[in-house]
């Protein structure tokens, strides 16, 4: 046993300085990764959306350089570097290196930073301690400031040079550090989406994003004149069922009967599309990814609202149940821009908050509001409560056909509820079980006496499949065919689709087979079986494929008996190498027969054997490339398919019947 170090008194240390983040980024950033290298861009964002909002400056330049450094440019007021008489520091120094040292914790009694993105006093110094390198230049007070940091330490101190220009303002260029984050390659998307979404929230303020692609920079702009409206009306569109709404409140709360009061301002708009649907949350210009309080309130206010007037206006029918926030969310298109003096995050990355103040000023002021809007509005209530009710009603249809879906295709296969010419194997252990899917009667009776009946069942069926490719679902759950095979493998079926997404019933754990084998003829209907069999199952079960689980079992095509051994070639290639083999030997040649014609030994060695078979796994790609195919040749692209056939008809002329055309 490997001897442990002593425990003691000198066991206990504690990180200094820049250690105290470069060592453990994930608990300022959230993680040390690329999600991590994300936030704590933010985090120096923020601070210039802080002074835009505080009125000055309206222009934030945000530059993405190929080396991966960032850089953000203010027009504020400038960040105060200078000698700070009270603390007896430079505040160059508190700023930058030190946590939990800035200038908004007294908010609530100068009213500075009102409603500010950064509280903590920690987004700055930890992004300066999480990088390579860092440079500053502030302008201020007629005069312009210059740091330099490296590795989370100052280089060179405050430089200080008049400057004449009446610009002020704050450029930060840094650079994430690799020995801190595991990847610093934060892509174009990032700046996009977090930009878009800081404009959106920020009515008025132009965000410029600069990305360096060689010597030039690609230029993207965003400024949403009216903010959150203007980006509901975006989302909605022309067709919208009811005009954009937007709501406003500005009060104090608490979040409990003996904690102070703080302030809160509320903005919301709102409209319902029954085309698209949409719902934001942000609070002090953060997006709340995961929401909190806010989708709480919105939950609370919009079913009660909209149950209570469907109530009061007789529109359930007889028995009916309430409405959920599903059927309401479906139709809904909302975004809530909320600021406080006092916030409550999950955690430093800002993704939820949890103010019970704020959520219950939200839930009284959006019950409130719709109340109003509802009486104000009595046609554009009742397109609410209707598409509501559609939502709420197809949402029940569809549990209801899933669960006689589910109840269809995973009942037990006892001896009332057996699939017609099922074979079963012995073992009861799913990690040997192999289940040969095989085409007919007589294929059905050469595998069983070729097979070992101790863990090799075989589901014969009943001539061409229906083409799932295009088929609806009603159509396709009404095929006995799909439906049987479905319950034998056991596992349910996933239906990936926009209209029925709530459809699956796909349990992976419950498959009851460790192989799922094609096996069919080595004809042109074999193949064309086959190739429905895998549309099928990439349509229905594509876990199954994802998961290595389906096989096709390979038939040979040709039998060369001599007098001493057989061979099979299972190619042209291989018939070839073998008749150089056994060259000068009398060797008879004979095409291979359909399954149903097979000896069982031959069967045996062939195609089922675990020692001898040849078994071809498919791939994903396999089964797309597979159903791509079979949508050109047999799918609605009429002109894909003469193209195709165009520019590659000539590679099948040996194969094509041509015996009835008259020339």
């Amino acid at each position: 046993m490997k001897k442990q170090a002593a425990y003691g008194n000198e066991s206990i240390s504690s990180l200094k300085g820049a250690d105290r983040v470069r060592k453990r980024p994930a608990v300022i950033f959230g993680s040390d990764g690329i999600e991590g290298c994300e936030h704590s861009i933010f985090e120096i964002l923020s601070n210039s959306i802080d002074e835009a909002r505080e009125g000055y400056g309206s222009r934030i330049i945000v530059t993405r350089y190929e080396d991966q450094s960032v850089e953000v440019e203010d027009f504020g007021r400038g960040i105060p570097v200078d000698y700070n008489t009270k603390e007896q520091r430079f505040n160059w120094e508190l700023l930058f290196c030190e946590l939990y040292a800035g200038g908004k914790y007294n908010n609530d009694a100068d009213e500075s930073y009102e409603y500010s993105l950064g509280l903590n006093g920690l987004g700055l110094c930890s992004t300066q301690y999480a990088s390579e390198y860092m440079d500053v230049d502030i302008r201020r007070d007629g005069v312009q400031y210059l740091l330099h940091f490296e590795k989370g330490e100052n280089v060179g101190g405050l430089k200080k040079e008049s400057y004449t220009k009446k610009d002020t303002g704050t450029r930060i260029r840094w650079k994430p550090d690799l020995e801190v984050f595991t990847d610093i390659h934060v892509p174009v998307e990032y700046f996009l989406d977090i930009i878009k979404r800081q404009a959106i929230v920020n009515d008025g303020v132009t965000f410029v994003f600069r990305n360096q692609v060689g010597n030039q920079f690609e230029t993207t702009e965003f400024c949403y004149q009216n903010g959150i409206v203007d980006h509901v009306k975006e989302i909605a569109g022309e067709d919208a069922l009811t005009s954009v709404q937007f709501w406003q409140t500005e009060r104090k709360v608490r979040d409990r009967d003996d904690k102070d009061e703080y302030r809160t301002k509320i903005n919301v708009a709102c409209a319902f599309s029954n085309r698209t649907k949409a719902i934001e949350y942000y609070h002090n210009s953060s997006w709340l990814e995961y929401g909190g309080a806010p989708d709480k309130a919105v939950r609370n206010a919009f079913v009660y609202q909209i149950d209570a007037y469907l109530k009061q206006t007789s529109k359930y029918n007889k028995n009916e149940s309430k409405i959920t926030f599903a059927d309401v969310e479906d139709c809904l298109i909302l975004v809530i821009s909320s600021f406080s003096n006092r916030t409550s995050y999950e955690n430093q990355t800002k993704k939820a908050i949890t103010n019970k103040g704020i959520q219950e000023a939200m839930t009284e002021m959006l019950r409130h509001n719709l109340e109003i809007y509802f009486l104000e509005n009595p046609l554009e209530a009742d397109k609410i409560a209707a598409q509501v009710l559609i939502n709420k009603r197809s949402r029940e249809d569809a549990e209801k056909t899933r669960l006689n879906l589910k109840k269809k295709l995973t009942s037990n296969l006892d001896i009332t509820n057996r699939v017609a010419k099922f074979v079963d194997c012995r073992s009861k252990d799913i990690n040997e079980r192999e289940i040969f899917i095989v085409e007919g009667d007589s294929a059905l009776g050469a595998c069983k006496q070729a097979r070992n009946p101790d863990f090799q069942a075989i589901m014969p069926i009943r001539g061409k499949i229906l083409n799932c490719l295009k088929a609806d679902y009603d159509k396709i759950f009404k095929s006995d065919i799909i439906t049987d095979l479905m319950k034998v493998l056991g596992c349910g079926v996933e239906v990936k689709s926009k209209a029925n997404k709530n459809l699956s019933t796909f349990d992976l754990s419950a498959l009851r087979w460790n192989k799922v084998i094609l096996c069919t003829d080595a004809d042109v209907d074999g193949f064309q079986i086959r190739t429905l069999l895998l549309t099928m199952l990439y349509r229905l079960t594509p876990t199954l494929i994802e998961e290595g689980k389906v096989f096709i079992a390979e038939s040979p095509l040709f039998e060369i008996t001599t007098k001493d051994q057989t061979y099979f070639a299972y190619t042209e290639a291989e018939k070839e190498t073998f008749l150089k083999q056994i060259e000068g030997q009398k060797c008879t040649i004979q095409r291979s027969k359909g399954l149903g014609e097979n000896e069982p030994d031959m069967m045996s060695f062939t195609t089922m054997n675990p020692e001898t078979r040849r078994l071809i796994q498919v791939m994903p790609e396999d089964a797309a490339r597979t159903s791509e195919m079979f949508d050109l040749l047999l799918g609605d692209n009429l002109s894909g398919r003469k193209t195709y056939i165009a520019e590659n008809g000539y590679l099948y002329i040996d194969s094509a019947d041509v015996s009835w055309c008259r020339w």
